[in-house]
């Protein structure tokens, strides 16, 4: 809020600047916000310090100005709040909306489990991304629609298949009766153990040909019934993580529709046999050789989302398409959106891909076919177990213990999964997934059913806007936090990065305890400054929740 008056009065005296071109003095004393004028100086080739001073001696503060003063520290032009005007303005509306130039229709397609598979910790952090950069766009002012590509057909359902008949028999064991949806995950890495047995080869071969083609009615009712299996087994994992879609794709629905344009482009020239395949040329642009049909005329991924994306832009009129997909398929999304311009394709121009990086075990990188992945509901289990085990110790009690627990340990998982930056790496380790304090999502919840216990404690009392004392430093900074929460939210929607989210509520909750700690809230020492920490703390409160919100992140009102 108050960087942009820093900048208007930059601006009147000729400097032209961003906020990026402003800098947080490291020492409270130096100021709230800093100008260095190094740039300046090689344009203008004279002295910073010298730039500096001139630049105070040309700008004048208005009357109303926020900006208590202007004080020179050689090379830096520092600016110092008038806190008394800052917390008026700052404390009734920490919940504004932030402005954005254009508001947009976005389909953001995520999650994309494949059917015959367990849901594991890698799905976890795209639905965790997904979902919260959903509800940031969606706070930030654009119309956001949810769409999910699940895969139902291809080798590794072939796979899934031949071991379910061909070991068990088409019988699920009694024991995995309950959670034979995330059984399937294990029948894959079986067949992929036996899949070099050239007979086992030929007879996966055989199913997913079938699968394909549609003419074997066994194979297909067996398919149809263990792919309904995992959809309901999603199903209720989508509702326990707070998310849901309004359309559901799947790989079975358009790979016929991906073969005809595949050979329709052929005819245009835009693809070409090569072998028997059918192949886009990119190698003038540097993107290799896109192959859209194998040498047998089966459909591979190319040709399924060339079919995808004129159902979903005839379905959703929107502005732009995210996908959110794992940093392994850049080339393959480069290569999908360079073809979806030369075949002038709706995508083309208004898609875009959301890479994050993959979520590793201490062990080294997870893979269905070999069967090392953590499953969703065990993380879930043992992180909710934990968390009672908490409770226990520290005799809390709750009228419904196991609901709370729920909350605070998905909370903290999908906290753990959006604190890092989508482009990085998630190294996963137990022992820091399960800690209940420091930089987590614990702390937040703890630091919002504070704020919540304390306004209870307070009975009746009455906002108020106006600091009538003198502020201390750490409501000054409070303050400041609170005024930053539009900003954040308008950087994460522009930048498609919900950890910039988890980065300020980490400062928040901070910058809330340092102010519980130096300022008695219940024991101020007049009503005036009691009601003026409360409204303090009150909306405090408002923007933790909102910001847990944002990340989809539960607010327990007691822990």
């Amino acid at each position: 809020m108050l960087e942009k008056e820093v900048l208007r009065l930059l601006l009147s005296a000729d400097v032209k600047a961003d906020e990026s071109k402003l800098e947080r003095p490291p020492q409270k004393e130096m100021g709230d916000v800093a100008f260095p004028c190094f740039e300046l100086a090689k344009v203008q080739k004279r002295n910073p310090v010298e730039i500096a001073v001139e630049l105070k001696k040309k700008i004048k503060l208005p009357k109303d100005s926020m900006i208590q003063r202007i004080e020179v520290a050689g090379p830096y032009l520092n600016f110092y709040y008038d806190y008394q005007k800052f917390v008026e303005k700052v404390l009734p509306n920490v919940m504004r909306k932030p402005k954005i130039e254009r508001k947009e229709k976005i389909m953001i397609e995520f999650a994309h489990p494949n059917t015959h598979k367990g849901f594991h910790i890698g799905h976890f952090r795209n639905i965790c991304i997904g979902e919260s950069l959903c509800r940031i766009l969606e706070f930030a002012g654009h119309k956001v629609h949810r769409v999910n590509y699940q895969g139902d057909i291809g080798p590794h359902i072939a796979k899934t298949l031949w071991a379910f008949v061909n070991i068990y028999k088409g019988k699920v064991p009694k024991e995995k009766e309950k959670r034979k949806a995330e059984w399937l995950g294990q029948l894959y890495a079986e067949a992929e153990k036996r899949i070099e047995d050239e007979k086992v080869a030929d007879e996966v071969a055989e199913i997913n040909k079938n699968l394909y083609e549609q003419d074997d009615r066994k194979i297909l009712k067996v398919w149809k019934e263990t792919r309904q299996w995992s959809l309901d087994y999603f199903a209720e994992i989508y509702k326990e993580l707070g998310t849901g879609f309004e359309k559901y794709y799947l790989e079975s629905q358009v790979e016929k529709r991906g073969k005809r344009i595949s050979e329709e482009l052929v005819k245009k020239g835009l693809a070409k046999v090569s072998e028997g395949a059918i192949v886009v040329d990119l190698e003038k642009y540097g993107l290799g050789i896109f192959v859209l049909l194998s040498k047998d005329k089966t459909p591979l991924y190319p040709a399924k989302d060339l079919a995808l994306v004129e159902i979903q832009f005839s379905d959703f009129k929107v502005d732009k398409c995210i996908h959110v997909v794992s940093t392994e398929q850049n080339l393959y999304f480069r290569q999908l959106f360079k073809t979806f311009e030369l075949m002038k394709s709706p995508g083309a121009g208004k898609s875009y891909h959301l890479a994050y990086e993959l979520v590793t075990l201490k062990e080294g990188k997870m893979a269905s076919r070999l069967g090392n992945v953590i499953l969703y509901g065990d993380l879930r289990d043992k992180m909710v177990g934990k968390v009672l085990d908490e409770m226990k110790e520290r005799k809390m009690e709750s009228k419904d213990k196991e609901s709370t627990a729920k909350m605070i340990a998905i909370g903290a998982m999908k906290y753990a999964m959006l604190r890092i930056s989508p482009e990085k790496l998630v190294f996963f380790d137990w022992e820091d997934v399960l800690k209940l304090e420091g930089n987590t999502g614990p702390y937040i919840q703890y630091a919002y059913t504070r704020c919540s216990s304390i306004l209870k404690k307070a009975g009746k009392w009455k906002k108020t806007y106006s600091a009538n004392e003198r502020l201390k430093d750490e409501e000054k900074y409070l303050v400041s936090m609170l005024a930053r929460f539009s900003g954040i939210v308008s950087e994460a929607a522009a930048s498609m990065k919900p950890h910039l989210i988890c980065n300020y509520l980490y400062e928040l909750t901070t910058a809330l305890n340092n102010f519980y700690e130096k300022c008695p809230v219940l024991k101020a020492k007049n009503a005036e400054q009691k009601n003026f920490r409360l409204t303090l703390v009150d909306a405090t409160k408002e923007v933790l929740k909102t910001g847990m919100q944002l990340i989809g992140m539960e607010a327990p009102e007691r822990m």
